[in-house]
């Protein structure tokens, strides 16, 4: 497979002291979506940042495609990567359509005018997100979940090859997650890669290809579903609040829920 995003021995230092990442490793392929597991604080945003390039590596380097990340030009990254952060705040002024046709700057110039492909792109991304009737709302006026989706939407309009997503479903209903990974899963077979923080382990074990767990800033864990959402692998980071089991399905993916007082 052809690799389009890796991580080669990553390290992240904040403030000379804290380290949020620790010799972390990573690939991604085309045709492949990883999701990054961890308790709060284990570095999956951290290492999102990285492989975006909003965050410099203290140590290591980050690999697009045959390219060094951080030599690579805001325009030229954001042709290729595109990246959907938990929330983003403060645009009081803008309407949805506005919002999300601002995912298309990488590839207009100075001069360049919005085209037809352009504004085929942004209809294509809203239609995809569900927020073609909320075009003309302002941002002010959406939920928690109609946000996420504006800002989901705004990133598929920049047509990348590498998507970045940083707990996308966490102010979605059931439906809506699920629509979510269908559209990600249908972007990957295509050709992307994807990566997705989560921490709904079933969607993890029903869409991923691989999974990739962190603790303390370091990799604990990493291989496919059936090899990360395992008692013995989840345990030692998470705890004994899991519960185990089998979907039943004829590939038999893992199924683990949260199951209070299970020890």
């Amino acid at each position: 497979m052809v690799t389009l995003l890796e991580a080669r021995s990553v390290e992240l230092v904040y403030g000379g002291e804290l380290r949020a990442l620790d010799d972390v490793s990573f690939r991604l392929a085309a045709g492949e979506l990883v999701t990054l597991l961890g308790p709060n604080g284990s570095g999956k945003s951290s290492l999102l940042g990285v492989l975006a390039g909003n965050l410099r590596a203290t140590r290591g380097e980050v690999r697009l495609g045959e390219r060094n990340l951080a030599e690579l030009p805001l325009r030229a990254r954001a042709r290729e990567i595109a990246w959907v952060p938990q929330a983003l705040a403060g645009l009081p002024g803008a309407r949805v359509r506005d919002f999300v046709s601002s995912g298309r700057y990488a590839h207009l110039g100075f001069w360049r005018r919005p085209c037809g492909a352009d504004r085929a792109a942004v209809e294509r991304a809203m239609e995809w997100t569900e927020v073609s009737d909320l075009a003309q709302r302002p941002w002010v006026e959406l939920s928690g979940g109609q946000r996420q989706r504006v800002l989901i939407a705004r990133a598929l309009a920049q047509e990348a090859k590498v998507l970045l997503f940083d707990e996308p479903t966490a102010s979605l209903d059931p439906q809506h997650q699920i629509q979510l990974f269908d559209l990600i899963r249908s972007l990957v077979d295509e050709g992307c890669g994807a990566v997705v923080v989560t921490h709904e382990f079933h969607l993890a074990s029903r869409y991923g290809d691989r999974c990739v767990l962190l603790e303390n800033g370091r990799q604990r864990g990493a291989g496919t579903p059936w090899e990360v959402l395992r008692q013995d692998v989840l345990e030692p980071v998470f705890g004994e609040n899991l519960l185990y089991l089998s979907t039943g399905n004829p590939r038999g993916r893992p199924l683990v829920v949260p199951w209070p007082g299970r020890g």
